[in-house]
């Protein structure tokens, strides 16, 4: 696909990976328009938020449109109003309530508004003819009955298919993602409509200061030299961890390939446990805690999860190329950078 001149929204495009998917695409020429809501009780993070998306049109040499603040979750009339003034090709739906591992088993209300805030999208951005949409999922949809196994990696077909009914996916927040996934394929299925979707794995990297997910916490938490350094869970839970950039190149590549709302997995297929994560992360960062304190009173989530990525390979031509060692090094420069 040639970007240049692509006429493109962004919803949640001053979070971490909508920031990272703005940056590539104005690097590619499209035209971005990027839509998010205002943190009205944290305005010092919005702030940071436009800053960073003002820095990164002058990186590209290009006059920034006027972020546009608005709920997915109230104001469907006024997103199709964005999409019909502004003639958009092309939707890349990131906008969710979302957090780590405490957001995802703790605040079920939250999560159930993802239902509404997707379907709004997705629905708007057929009645206003945009060309096409790409939906940002996550590994979450798995049935976690799955995740108990360290050898086992979650293929795409494995959604639904443990009869483990609300455990079928990772709490509201993943069946949240599996509903949004659903109503794409119907909307291809029913209205020709050009659809994609990508399951994220815990997805880290530079720009991530949401310390309610596992790797910007540790690093965190080093950098500032805490002691006794806290590791919640035992640290035996196991994940893959994927480089921003990554994901980034994987969603660019499904959004010019797939139309049909098959979902692609995108994530290492090789995982680690959180203990040696945290050991790697104080090892760069230099920090040498004379304690290191397992919470166990902490969630933890599913014990192994990684995916196969076998699809991704056959229909994008994709697979991960910044290793763990690799990522978390250029995140710790990163976060040291700004401490």
């Amino acid at each position: 696909m040639n970007w240049n001149g692509k006429r493109v929204l962004v919803t949640g495009g001053t979070g971490f990976i909508g920031s990272h998917l703005v940056d590539r695409l104005l690097g590619m020429g499209a035209e971005v328009t990027v839509c998010d809501h205002m943190y009205a009780d944290r305005p010092e993070e919005w702030k940071r938020r436009v800053n960073r998306y003002i820095e990164t049109c002058k990186l590209h040499e290009v006059e920034p449109n006027p972020l546009i603040d608005i709920d997915l979750e109230s104001e469907k009339t006024r997103l199709e109003t964005v999409l019909r003034n502004k003639d958009i090709d092309i939707v890349f739906h990131l906008a969710a309530k979302f957090g780590g591992r405490g957001f995802v088993d703790m605040h079920q209300a939250e999560c159930s508004a993802m239902l509404s805030i997707d379907h709004n999208v997705i629905d708007a951005s057929y009645r206003c003819g945009v060309e096409r949409l790409h939906y940002a999922s996550s590994a979450c949809v798995y049935p976690r009955s799955l995740q108990g196994n360290p050898e086992y990696l979650l293929k795409e077909d494995d959604i639904l298919s443990t009869g483990d009914g609300w455990q079928s996916s990772d709490n509201l927040y993943g069946f949240a993602k599996l509903m949004g996934e659903l109503q794409l394929q119907v909307y291809h299925k029913e209205h020709e409509m050009k659809a994609s979707t990508c399951r994220y794995l815990t997805v880290y990297g530079p720009g991530q200061l949401d310390e309610s997910h596992a790797v910007a916490t540790l690093i965190g938490k080093a950098i500032r030299r805490e002691d006794p350094y806290i590791v919640w869970g035992s640290g035996d839970q196991e994940r893959g961890f994927t480089y921003v950039t990554d994901i980034i190149k994987g969603t660019i590549l499904a959004t010019e390939k797939i139309t049909d709302a098959t979902p692609i997995n995108l994530g290492w297929d090789k995982r680690y446990k959180i203990k040696n994560v945290a050991s790697k992360i104080l090892d760069i960062a230099g920090h040498k805690p004379k304690q290191i304190i397992f919470d166990r009173s902490k969630p933890e989530g599913p014990f192994s999860r990684a995916l196969d990525i076998t699809r991704a390979r056959q229909m994008l031509g994709w697979e991960p190329e910044v290793d763990l060692d690799e990522g978390l090094r250029r995140t710790i420069a990163w976060r040291a950078g700004i401490a």
